[in-house]
C-alpha cells in the first residue's frame, strides 16, 4: 500500500485548461472615476488625447496629412472627429474591444510611439464616466480600400461591430460619439465642452475647434515675439492673472531645451507658508496633463507657480500627475537652476525690485541660501534679520560687530534683546525660521566671521559687577532671596545694567532648560524613573535671576528685613522677569504668581494700623 501511495503520488497530473479573466466593465468604470480619475471632466482630455494621437500616427507615414479635429456638443451628447490614422475592422476588434491595450502599440507605428500623449490603452474607456453609450466610425489611412468601420458599446460591457458603406465615412480618420448617461448631460454641454477643450487643448499643435471657434492659442505666451520686454512683462502678466488669478511680482523663463521644457514661473505678490506646497501647470506636447504638478519644483521654490510645456516627463497611468524618475529630478534641478540665475539677476542689476521681492518672499530664498553656499553669498547683503540694532543684512552687521551673537528662540531674544543692546552686545534673533542656520553659516561664506550662541554666562559677563562693599551689605537679602528660589532651580546674582527702568532679567540656555525639563520629570515620576532620571543630572547651568543695582525698586527691596516680605518680593521679580521675556510658564511658575500676587495683596491690605488712621 505504502508502494501504491508513492507511486500515486508521483504520478503526472493531467494538464488543466486556461481560463481567462472575467472583467465588470460597470465596475471597472466605477474603479476609473472613483480611484483613477480626479474627476468626470477628464473624459475629453481622453477624447481630445486619442484624436492628437491618430493624427500624429497618420502624420508619420503621410507627413501632408490634414490634422484637425472638430467637437459639437449639445447637451444630450457629444461627437468628436479626427483626421487621424483610423482603424480597420480587425484594428476595432483588437485595440478598442481590449482593455489594456492601446493602438500606440499597433504595427507600424511602434517606432514612433514616444510621440504620442497617451500611454496606457484605457483613454476611451474613460468615456463610460459620463456615457452610458459609445459609438465610433472610422476609416484607416493605412488601407484605405477597406470599407469604413462601425463600434458601438455599452457600460454593460456589450459592443457590437459592423462594416459601413463608403459614403459613411468617405476620408480617413475617426468619429466617436457619445450618448450621455443619467445625471451626466452636463459634462456634455457646450458650453462645458467648449471650457474643457479650451482648457486641456490650447496648446496642442494641430487645428483643434469646439463647433467653428478655434481653442488652440498658439504660439504659447512665453514663446510669442513681443516689441519690448515691458511689452512682454504685461502680457505674461495677463496671462498669470487669467490662469492662476494674481498678477505676479515678476516672471521667470524656464527654459530646459535638454529636457524639451519651455515655460514661465510667476512670483507670487503676497508671502506663502513654506509648508504649503505649491502646484503647477504642466503640458504634455501641448496637452495639459495636470494644474495640480507639486513635485515640480525644489521645495525651497514655494514662492512662484509654474506653467510649463514638455515631451520628455512621464505621466501616470490617470495622467493627472507625473512619474517620479530621474528625468523629473533633472528637470526639478534645472527648473530651481533657472530661478535662482534670476534671484542671482536681480541681485546684480536691479536692486530695487530685489528688494521688492524679499519684502515678500525673503523665506523661500533663506531656505534656498541654507543649502547653497553661492546664493548665500549673493544674498548675504540683502537678507533681513532682526537685530539689537535692527532690521538687518547679516553682512552689515557683521561689520558692526566682531562677534554675531545670536539666540536660537524668539522668547531667548526678547530676553536679552533690551539689556544686550544698552550693553554694546549685537545679538540676531535666530528664533525665526532658517534664521539660525543661516547665521551659523555665515563663517562659510565670510572668512574670519565670528559666530557664537549667546548663552546666560555671555550676558552675565557683559553687565557690571556691584561693589563688593555694597553687595557684602546686602548678602543677608541675597541669601534669603536664593533661598526661595532654589526649588524653582534659579540662581539669583546681583548686577548694575541698563536700562534702569528694567529690575530684573531672567537668563537661562538651552543647557539650564533641559536641567530643568530633566528635574520636572524626576520630580513627577515613580522611584524607578526618578532614579534613572537621577542619573542624568549633570552639571549644566542653573537659570539666574539677575537684579538691577541701579533700579530703585531693587535698591527699596534690598533694604527689607523681613525674611517672608523677602521671599514674597523675589518671586514676585522672577514672576514678572518671566512674562516680561514672554516664556512659557510651567505650573510652578504659576502657582509663584499667584502666591506672589495673594502675598502683597495681603501685605497692602494689613489692617493693623495706630490709631489715627495711617500706617
Amino acid at each position: 500500500m505504502d508502494s501504491q501511495t508513492s507511486q500515486s503520488s508521483q504520478a503526472p497530473q493531467s494538464p488543466q485548461s486556461p481560463h481567462t479573466f472575467q472583467v465588470d466593465l460597470r465596475g471597472l468604470v466605477d474603479l476609473l472615476s472613483h480611484h483613477l480619475y480626479s474627476s468626470p471632466k477628464v473624459y475629453l482630455r481622453e477624447l481630445l488625447q486619442n484624436a492628437v494621437d491618430a493624427i500624429t500616427a497618420r502624420r508619420a507615414v503621410q507627413p501632408d496629412a490634414p490634422a484637425r479635429v472638430r467637437l459639437h456638443a449639445d447637451g444630450t451628447g457629444l461627437r468628436i472627429e479626427d483626421s487621424g490614422i483610423g482603424l480597420t475592422e480587425s484594428d476595432v476588434h483588437g485595440l478598442l474591444a481590449t482593455i489594456g491595450r492601446s493602438s500606440k502599440r499597433a504595427d507600424g507605428i511602434q517606432e514612433v510611439r514616444s510621440d504620442f500623449l497617451g500611454q496606457f490603452g484605457i483613454g476611451l474607456l474613460a468615456c463610460f464616466v459620463v456615457a452610458e453609450r459609445i459609438r465610433v466610425v472610422s476609416r484607416s489611412a493605412r488601407t484605405p480600400q477597406a470599407a469604413p468601420v462601425e463600434w458601438t458599446a455599452r457600460d454593460d460591457g456589450s459592443y457590437v461591430v459592423r462594416t459601413l458603406p463608403d459614403d459613411a465615412r468617405p476620408e480617413p480618420g475617426t468619429t466617436v460619439y457619445l450618448q450621455a448617461r443619467p445625471g451626466a448631460a452636463d459634462w456634455l454641454s457646450p458650453d462645458r465642452v467648449h471650457t474643457l477643450a479650451r482648457d486641456f487643448g490650447s496648446l496642442l499643435p494641430y487645428d483643434v475647434r469646439v463647433g467653428d471657434e478655434a481653442i488652440t492659442d498658439l504660439p504659447a505666451p512665453w514663446d510669442r515675439g513681443y516689441p519690448s520686454p515691458a511689452t512682454r512683462r504685461v502680457a505674461l502678466a495677463r496671462h498669470c492673472h487669467d490662469l492662476f488669478g494674481f498678477t505676479p511680482l515678476d516672471s521667470i523663463d524656464l527654459d530646459v531645451p535638454l529636457a524639451g521644457v519651455r515655460g514661465v514661473a510667476y512670483v507670487l505678490p503676497t508671502a506663502v507658508s513654506p509648508a504649503q506646497r505649491a502646484s503647477h501647470r504642466v503640458h504634455l506636447k501641448g496637452m495639459l496633463l495636470t494644474e495640480r504638478a507639486e513635485q515640480l519644483l525644489p521645495e525651497w521654490a514655494f514662492f512662484v507657480r509654474c506653467v510649463l510645456d514638455t515631451d520628455s516627463l512621464r505621466p501616470t497611468a490617470s495622467r493627472e500627475s507625473l512619474y517620479e524618475d530621474e528625468t523629473l529630478a533633472a528637470v526639478r534641478e534645472a527648473l530651481g537652476e533657472r530661478i535662482r540665475s534670476w534671484l542671482t539677476r536681480l541681485a546684480a542689476g536691479d536692486p530695487e525690485r530685489l528688494a521688492a521681492f524679499l519684502s515678500v518672499h525673503y523665506l523661500g530664498v533663506k531656505s534656498l541660501a541654507r543649502h547653497d553656499k553661492e546664493m548665500l553669498r549673493t544674498m548675504l547683503p540683502w537678507l533681513p534679520f532682526e537685530t539689537t540694532d535692527g532690521r538687518l543684512s547679516l553682512e552689515e552687521f557683521a561689520q558692526r560687530h566682531p562677534v554675531v551673537h545670536f539666540t536660537r528662540t524668539v522668547e531667548e531674544y526678547r530676553q536679552v534683546a533690551p539689556i544686550a543692546s544698552a550693553q554694546g552686545v549685537g545679538v540676531v534673533n535666530g528664533g525665526y525660521t532658517y534664521d539660525s542656520e543661516l547665521v551659523e553659516a555665515l563663517p562659510s561664506v565670510r572668512p574670519g566671521t565670528v559666530v557664537a550662541e549667546l548663552d546666560a554666562d555671555t550676558v552675565t559677563a557683559h553687565l557690571d559687577a556691584v561693589d563688593p562693599g555694597e553687595e557684602l551689605a546686602l548678602s543677608a537679602f541675597l541669601a534669603a532671596a536664593r533661598a526661595k528660589l532654589d526649588p524653582l532651580g534659579c540662581d539669583v546674582v546681583l548686577r548694575a545694567f541698563h536700562p534702569l527702568s528694567v529690575p530684573a532679567l531672567h537668563l537661562d540656555d538651552r543647557a539650564a532648560r533641559h536641567e530643568q525639563a530633566r528635574a520636572d520629570a524626576e520630580e513627577q515620576a515613580d522611584d524607578l524613573w526618578a532614579g534613572i532620571l537621577g542619573s542624568l543630572r549633570g552639571s549644566a547651568p542653573r537659570a539666574r535671576l539677575v537684579l538691577n543695582h541701579l533700579n530703585p525698586l531693587i535698591r527699596r527691596i534690598g533694604s527689607l528685613q523681613d525674611p517672608e516680605l523677602i521671599g514674597t518680593a523675589t518671586e514676585s521679580l522672577y514672576g514678572q522677569a518671566l512674562l516680561m521675556a514672554q516664556r512659557p510658564l510651567r505650573p510652578a511658575d504659576s502657582a509663584l504668581l499667584n502666591r506672589a500676587f495673594i502675598g502683597l495683596l495681603e501685605w497692602a491690605t494689613h489692617t493693623d494700623f495706630p490709631e489715627g488712621g495711617s500706617r
